[in-house]
């Protein structure tokens, strides 16, 4: 998808995707939340290795690791966790894992970031929060590409009642031609 983007319109050209999976979706990140999904896809473009790494381990060594490398480390573990889920959620079946464990674990990473740096307080409260809504954002992207969420029905099924993914719900009705229902009280309401 990337590798087609002429250098200097960069930028615009993930805009302008964002922008389309937002109406798509029916949604509207606040601009500091679309410039980060924006930067944080540039910034991944060509890090293949983004698909080998053990996020856990990533995790824990930030959070062992002071300073500033820490913080860039779960930076970067949440970064990795929201793409992951949003663009490549079928990699979490075969880790053997489900999409829900990297929704927890990006949270968590954006929360603590959220916690230790003063200055960013309030965009990684904010993305932790609505780790949600942006996955969903790149699930449209995905799916405005090729049609699909990589999500079997049952993996959907399990990503909206556990999550309130929209982007799951509506691949449910896709494929169901039905319309899921909440069988638990404490699922995500709107759905």
């Amino acid at each position: 998808m990337a590798g087609v983007l002429i250098s200097g319109s960069k930028v615009a050209d993930w805009q302008k995707l964002v922008s389309e999976a937002e109406v798509e979706l029916g949604v509207r990140l606040d601009e500091d939340m679309e410039s980060y999904l924006v930067f944080t896809l540039m910034r991944y473009t060509r890090r293949p290795d983004m698909a080998s790494r053990v996020m856990a381990l990533d995790y824990l060594a930030a959070m062992q690791n002071a300073g500033s490398a820490g913080q860039q480390q779960m930076r970067d573990v949440a970064d990795q966790c929201l793409l992951l889920t949003g663009l490549f959620p079928a990699r979490a079946r075969r880790r053997r894992v489900s999409v829900t464990y990297y929704v927890n674990l990006g949270r968590s990473a954006y929360r603590h970031l959220a916690e230790n740096l003063a200055s960013m307080t309030l965009l990684y409260t904010r993305m932790a929060q609505q780790f949600v809504q942006v996955m969903d954002t790149l699930h449209t992207i995905r799916q405005m590409g090729e049609g699909d969420l990589q999500l079997d029905p049952l993996e959907a099924f399990a990503l909206w009642q556990q999550t309130g993914s929209r982007a799951a719900h509506a691949q449910l009705g896709r494929v169901t031609q039905a319309i899921p229902v909440a069988s638990n009280p404490q699922s995500k309401k709107g759905h």
